[in-house]
């Protein structure tokens, strides 16, 4: 059995700013704290394929690796998948959007298997990712909605 977890979010914005924003890869460091950066090494419609290197943890490590995702604008859906898996056998991700009253349902499911000599298990790595996108998707929520704000605020005036 695969772990899967699975987390969502309520963004009091439109769907249209949400997508925009969240697809906007080479913005990504801006949006979530993890990232200290990220490289876009190859882009062709709407797969993009990138390198995310996160802030260093608390042993002072740095970790990076490669990420493909397709974003499909019509279906509002999102799959994307570790190309440089690292500790993970796979790293399947798959984000969905839903318009729903007064904004935007955000939906990340996570399907992964750890190596059998990676440092921790499965069960600990679905406790670290639920904890950590809880926190992540908290900040991309304020973020979108301070720009919907702002975007109203701009045309009403």
């Amino acid at each position: 059995m695969p772990a899967r977890t699975d987390n969502e979010i309520f963004i009091a914005a439109p769907l249209d700013l949400t997508w925009a924003m969240t697809n906007d890869v080479a913005n990504w460091p801006n949006l979530f704290s993890e990232y200290a950066s990220v490289e876009i090494l190859h882009q062709e419609g709407d797969t993009v394929r990138f390198r995310l290197t996160m802030h260093p943890d608390e042993d002072g490590k740095v970790w990076s690796w490669v990420s493909e995702r397709t974003a499909d604008p019509k279906t509002r859906t999102v799959k994307a998948h570790r190309v440089e898996t690292g500790p993970f056998e796979y790293m399947n991700i798959r984000w969905t959007y839903q318009e729903v009253d007064g904004g935007t349902r955000m939906r990340w499911i996570q399907e992964f298997a750890m190596k059998p000599d990676a440092p921790v298990d499965d069960a600990w790595m679905a406790d670290n990712i639920n904890r950590n996108s809880r926190i992540q998707m908290a900040l991309i929520r304020d973020k979108v909605e301070a720009r919907a704000r702002e975007r109203d605020a701009s045309t009403h005036h």
